[in-house]
């Protein structure tokens, strides 16, 4: 061994393998499934490769993943013949970890060895390599890249340093020898390891190989000269691939298990395979509960796409819209090219079509869950409701297929609960539009001034309280023929009398209004009588086409500018504040920057000079 290096761990993962190392679980088996895995990978990897570049891969060299074990030693080896790693390749994917989860991770699994739960978590945040010091005190890899000459050892005992050195493998791949903790020696007998390998690995389409028992003589002894051979030990056939009469549910769960590291079962299963003018197989999971990264909508690694069951890649951008990335699962092609790019995926007709394919299914499969037992779909908008929201936004060309899907908050449900179609089945008779509220919160959408007229008159408000909901009002002009009409903005109809009684009310406070509007001139686009409110004094509206208050809020803390508008300033004429309101006071003007203040705090807004508002507040109360 020459050229040895000793590197220090990134924090994050010091900290990571303390966690491990000194921790108990019950499923210490997953560090197998983990390296099964990882294997399976990177000879996807060199397959994929040497389809450009075929100096990576002899056609005879038969690609798969063994495991040895040496009872004297104490160790297991996990060998495969993928891609393998340069020495930089070995610092990336051994010595950091770039992922933003880590940290969640770590609170997550000391949480739950805090409780002696198991560890449902490994691998689920990219730290699966780790596993392995849940039952080994040293590990060795040693590693070679596919087309390079100079192979690495990597070396660990877990405790913060690490090791690489120069050193010799005669094939391309990557071995990984753990010297086991006495007290883990079960991982020594091939029985154990065959069941944890049926268990979680049975699916993956290349063998696993362990060595067979030595062929026996007539008396059953081993025969002389005779060794023992590997033997595959999975069926090595793709899941996907089998007829769905032949495939349990227990298989299913397996499978998207793996796919997901989600130990709850899938809320359903869709697989098909698809004939004709365009053949391909789709197996695709629709989880019961959201994955911790559910927002990060850069994350697109939900569906792996293969091409007659060769891994092509996992990035899901042209497979699955965002508003659909929780799905996982497979799609298998059979006429796509092998050397699909980007490039290609982006336009390749086929590949549109299999997209639009599978969201029909999810959706039409949402659709059927949501009419045959909705108590299992109300459970499953609390989990994914806002980002289905997000396609009413991103899919116009299956926004008819997502609106049925929406539930919503009101006044007449805490819950979101209510769906369009419930709220048009029992609007008023000469109710002409469905009308809506948006707030930062659902507190603040509740307690909206604007909601009193409506409370008055009996018509249900739809209260929208998630941050999409903005942009999903804008994208949902109507439904059934009905206009989503937000309680914020423009002006309210009245009834002939309410007309009449409002003209009244115009003419003889036209002074105060005009003189309100001249005090807040800086502030106000307008000041008007309004036809919303009972009980607060005033409220501030948005002129129909302009963006609402809640929407500037939302843009300003995501750091973009929002549209500059003013807003219109409603007063109560039959409110006493208003009736008392005296053109002639001395502190009229502080008066109405005192309601334009409260209009403002009574939507959820946060005044730019609290303190000011305090001492005018303080300044009346003594005059």
């Amino acid at each position: 061994m020459s050229n040895t290096q000793t590197h220090v761990f990134q924090t994050e993962i010091s900290q990571l393998l303390d966690l491990m190392i000194n921790s108990l679980y019950s499923q210490k088996e997953i560090f197998l499934r983990e390296l099964i895995s990882n294997s399976s990978d990177a000879i996807d990897k060199r397959r994929f490769e040497a389809l450009t570049d075929a100096t990576l891969l002899s056609d005879d060299e038969e690609l798969a993943v063994t495991i040895t074990t040496d009872k004297e030693a104490n160790t297991i080896t996990i060998s495969d013949n993928g891609i393998g790693m340069g020495h930089d390749e070995i610092i990336e994917n051994i010595g950091t970890i770039a992922r933003s989860g880590t940290k969640k991770f770590m609170q997550a699994l000391k949480s739950e060895s805090d409780s002696n739960g198991d560890v449902s978590l490994i691998g689920q945040f990219g730290v699966g390599f780790y596993s392995v010091f849940m039952v080994a005190d040293k590990v060795t890899l040693i590693t070679r890249r596919a087309g390079a000459e100079q192979a690495y050892q990597w070396e660990s005992d877990g405790k913060g340093e690490f090791t690489i050195a120069d050193t010799q493998r005669e094939d391309a791949g990557t071995s990984i020898t753990l010297h086991l903790r006495d007290e883990e020696s079960e991982y020594l007998e091939d029985f154990r390891l065959k069941h944890i390998i049926n268990k979680y690995s049975e699916h993956i389409s290349l063998p696993i190989k362990m060595l067979g028992s030595a062929p026996l003589d007539d008396e059953g002894n081993p025969k002389e000269g005779e060794e023992a051979e590997f033997e595959t030990v999975n069926k090595g056939t793709a899941l996907w691939a089998r007829p769905k009469s032949e495939v349990s549910d227990e298989e299913y769960q397996s499978f998207y298990q793996s796919l997901s590291y989600d130990m709850e079962p899938p809320l359903s299963t869709l697989h098909h395979k698809v004939e004709g003018n365009l053949e391909y197989t789709s197996l695709l999971f629709i989880p019961k509960k959201a994955p911790y990264d559910l927002w990060n909508r850069e994350d697109k690694k939900g569906i792996k796409l293969y091409v007659r069951r060769i891994f092509i890649t996992d990035d899901a951008e042209n497979l699955m819209p965002n508003y659909l990335r929780f799905i996982k699962g497979v799609i298998d092609s059979s006429d796509l090219p092998l050397n699909v790019s980007r490039e290609i995926l982006q336009s390749d007709r086929d590949i549109k079509k299999i997209k639009g394919r599978a969201v029909k299914r999810v959706l039409d499969e949402l659709k059927r869950i949501a009419k045959d037992e909705p108590n299992t779909y109300q459970e499953f908008w609390k989990e994914f409701g806002q980002v289905i929201k997000e396609g009413v936004v991103e899919d116009m060309a299956n926004k008819d297929n997502i609106t049925p899907l929406l539930r919503f908050a009101s006044t007449e449900s805490d819950e979101q609960t209510v769906s369009l179609e419930e709220y048009a089945g029992r609007m008023k008779e000469d109710q002409d539009a469905i009308y809506y509220i948006t707030a930062e919160s659902h507190k603040a959408a509740k307690g909206s001034p604007h909601l009193e007229m409506f409370a008055k008159k009996g018509i249900e408000v739809l209260l929208m309280s998630d941050p999409v909901d903005e942009w999903l009002a804008n994208s949902l002009p109507e439904f059934n023929e009905k206009p989503l009409k937000s309680v914020t903005k423009g002006d309210l109809e009245l009834s002939d009398d309410e007309k009449k009684e409002q003209e009244e009310q115009k003419e003889a406070l036209s002074s105060i209004t005009e003189k309100l509007k001249e005090a807040l001139k800086d502030s106000v686009k307008d000041v008007r009588l309004t036809n919303r409110l009972t009980e607060s004094p005033a409220c501030l509206v948005a002129d129909e086409n302009d963006p609402g208050a809640n929407l500037e809020r939302i843009m300003k803390a995501m750091g973009q500018d929002a549209p500059s508008s003013m807003p219109i300033l409603e007063i109560n004429p039959d409110h006493a504040l208003i009736k008392q309101l005296d053109q002639n006071n001395e502190h009229f003007n502080d008066w109405a920057l005192v309601l334009f203040d409260q209009a403002a705090l009574s939507e959820g807004a946060q005044l730019k000079d609290p303190a000011s508002y305090v001492k005018l507040v303080n300044k009346l109360l003594v005059n």
